[in-house]
């Protein structure tokens, strides 16, 4: 069968498809690595011993860069300052608005790190009673130690050090899900935040999705080859 001039186009742009289709699946197969190589270096980091502040680091903080502690584990234990508590606002738990609350740490030797200590429902998504969630002065914490801002409309904590009159760690502490019952927040619509799950995402899902289409794209193509070549071989009378 001889091809016509416009069964070759078609045939160059199946091919072009199914070449990008390929490329995009390869991508996705590099990105899923990557993230398993992350997830990887992340879990090492929460696996390490618990830093605990005011016992590693001096009564500024600036021992402990951000990056030295992302992922990792910590403890502190001080006295809160409702003062200086800030709101996370627009911020959604399983479909439900609300904030979350952040408020500084006093240690005892000095410093303060901001503490995310979960998250309130808010109808609105930007206001709660916070004088309603205050859980004590003294507080010892146990969280995940992340940079700032964590996402858009973080409370970014570095540009809050002058509006407070004691050093700030240049991080955020996640208070982490109670797992002793006597370490169940005493007050009502507290909710602590999970640890962020390391999971594959959906790349692999993604990479199948472009090889399928570059596998049907391929296929599609012999197969109406198959009929033109069936038809000029076969004419009907």
């Amino acid at each position: 069968m001889k091809l016509r001039p416009w069964d070759w186009a078609g045939v160059g742009v199946a091919l072009a498809c199914a070449a990008l289709f390929v490329r995009l699946g390869v991508w996705q197969v590099h990105r899923l690595q990557q993230r398993r190589a992350r997830n990887a270096s992340i879990a090492a980091r929460r696996a390490l011993p618990p830093i605990v502040l005011g016992a590693t680091a001096g009564a500024g903080g600036g021992e402990l860069a951000p990056d030295s502690v992302q992922d990792r584990r910590v403890t502190a234990r001080g006295t809160y300052d409702y003062s200086a508590e800030r709101l996370w606002a627009g911020r959604t738990y399983e479909g439900t608005p609300g904030v979350a609350v952040l408020t500084p740490l006093r240690l005892a030797g000095g410093g303060a790190v901001y503490v995310d200590r979960g998250w309130v429902p808010s109808p609105d998504g930007r206001h709660i009673d916070q004088a309603a969630v205050r859980e004590g002065d003294t507080a010892t914490v146990e969280g995940l130690a992340f940079a700032v801002p964590r996402a858009r409309g973080d409370v970014d904590v570095t540009r809050l050090k002058d509006s407070v009159s004691y050093p700030l760690y240049a991080f955020i502490i996640q208070e982490t899900p109670y797992i002793r019952p006597s370490d169940r927040p005493t007050v009502r619509r507290l909710y602590r935040w999970p640890a962020p799950v390391l999971g594959d995402g959906p790349h692999l899902s993604y990479a199948i999705q472009w090889f399928s289409f570059a596998v049907i794209t391929l296929v599609g193509t012999a197969a109406l080859l198959g009929k033109a070549r069936y038809e000029s071989t076969h004419p009907t009378i």
